[in-house]
């Protein structure tokens, strides 16, 4: 019997005991500290990646074979630098079909059957030539590059205009035929020169085109050999002897549709001579890596604080302890979906070099290498900071618990910049303060706090 009297004295001791120990606990798990003055730098932080100046993809303006390379994956090229020659025999004959128009209507004897069949072929001459470049601004319109799209439609207007004065001409002195009122011999002088207009503008473009076949890097850069890129669906028959003489330069973007023999481009892209290609296919990728740079996806909740000049550093999964400098230059206007499925705004920035830890120079990255950009989006200097953990969200406000006469009392405050550990305090509580800083969400209002 005593035995189990003392058993049930050790466990009414163990009772009392573990109650005892929770009377304290609240007490026991909260902090204090003071409010200080310190620096607080709030960091945004978005995925990105690298990206090069400049990238510029040479295609094929037509259907045919790599003729000559004249540069190797790797080299570095200058802007103009020849790299390679297409040999398409089709181009060459649509050529030599445009030079014997040319001859054709030098000499060609236009039927003088009166009014009634001048204006007629007239008529026919305008609708092949309205048809025409119609389908060349659709072209043109579908080029990616908007200012080389602005220039093709700003030239392609130019020659329209170029053809209705000559053809105006013809018209009227038709017209004129056959009320009675004109000169047969004008008339005819008029149409003639028209057609010639057309065979003239035909032999300028075919010519263009056999230019465009040598293919020249656009921007000076490193040279990257084949890639496949898919032709653009618009169909450009019917340009020639409609575009204009002056596009020689956007003939190679232009391409022209193509019969007979497809091109049959190597299934990892690759380019040497011999290669099948057709309007469109990648020959040869120039970059620019002189100024790298960064694009980052920024959240919506984030992006309103982000400026041009924000300053960040920027981490990269291919080169670990490393740190890069980068500078924002433009924060993007229109939304896109983020790779997490919210909003974001695209972010570009200028890269700069980077360091490790040591100080030993950090390697250049690559275009496409996946990165961390680390936004500094606000810095407080001396500001009145006390740690994150210190701060309760009541209701819409935030606050902090100071101790007054050994007791917590709730004080609402006003959040500046937001660091990982410290947050800037605008107002509500002065430097110096003593606050709960551990514990603060298991505080009640009036708590004594030792």
């Amino acid at each position: 019997m005593s035995r189990v009297l003392a058993a049930l004295g050790g466990i009414a001791a163990l009772i009392l005991a573990t109650a005892g120990a929770c009377t304290g606990d609240d007490s026991a798990d909260i902090g204090t500290g003071n409010a200080r003055l310190a620096t607080v730098a709030e960091v945004v932080e978005a995925p990105a990646s690298i990206t090069a100046r400049t990238v510029a993809t040479v295609t094929a303006p037509a259907n045919g074979r790599v003729g000559q390379l004249f540069t190797t994956d790797g080299e570095h090229v200058k802007a103009g630098d020849i790299l390679a020659v297409v040999d398409s025999p089709q181009t060459q004959r649509q050529l030599d079909q445009a030079r014997r128009a040319v001859a054709s209507a030098d000499s060609a004897v236009v039927d003088t059957g009166g009014g009634v069949s001048l204006v007629a072929d007239q008529r026919r001459t305008d609708s092949a030539a309205k048809n025409a470049f119609t389908t060349a601004r659709q072209a043109a319109s579908g080029l990616p590059d908007p200012r080389v799209r602005d220039v093709t439609l700003a030239q392609i207007t130019a020659a329209e205009r170029q053809y209705h004065a000559v053809a105006s001409q013809a018209r009227n002195a038709a017209a004129a035929v056959s009320r009675g009122l004109g000169s047969l011999g004008e008339a005819v002088n008029a149409l003639g020169a028209a057609q010639r207009v057309q065979a003239q503008t035909a032999y300028e473009l075919a010519a263009a085109q056999v230019d465009a076949l040598t293919l020249r890097a656009p921007v000076a850069g490193t040279v990257q050999l084949g890639g496949v890129s898919s032709p653009g669906s618009d169909d450009l028959s019917g340009l020639l002897g409609q575009l204009p003489a002056n596009l020689q330069g956007q003939a190679s973007q232009l391409g022209a549709a193509q019969q007979g023999e497809q091109p049959s481009v190597q299934g990892d892209g690759s380019i040497s001579v011999g290669s099948l290609v057709g309007p469109g296919t990648a020959v040869a990728t120039v970059v620019d890596v002189s100024a790298l740079g960064l694009v980052a996806e920024v959240d919506e909740t984030d992006v309103l604080l982000v400026k041009a000049g924000t300053a960040a550093s920027v981490d990269l999964d291919a080169v670990p302890g490393a740190t890069y400098r980068a500078t924002v230059r433009a924060v993007g206007l229109l939304p896109m979906t983020s790779s997490r499925g919210g909003v974001s705004y695209r972010v570009r920035l200028a890269l700069g070099a980077g360091k490790f830890a040591d100080g030993r120079a950090a390697p250049p990255p690559r275009p496409g290498m996946s990165a961390v950009a680390k936004l500094e989006v606000r810095t407080a200097v001396e500001a009145v900071a006390v740690p994150a953990a210190a701060i309760v969200r009541d209701g819409d406000r935030d606050t902090v618990w100071v101790i007054e006469r050994g007791r917590a009392v709730r004080r609402p405050v006003t959040v500046g910049a937001q660091g990982e550990e410290l947050v800037e305090i605008t107002e509500g509580v002065n430097a110096g303060q003593r606050i709960v800083v551990r514990g603060a969400d298991r505080v009640k209002p009036h708590q004594e706090v030792r």
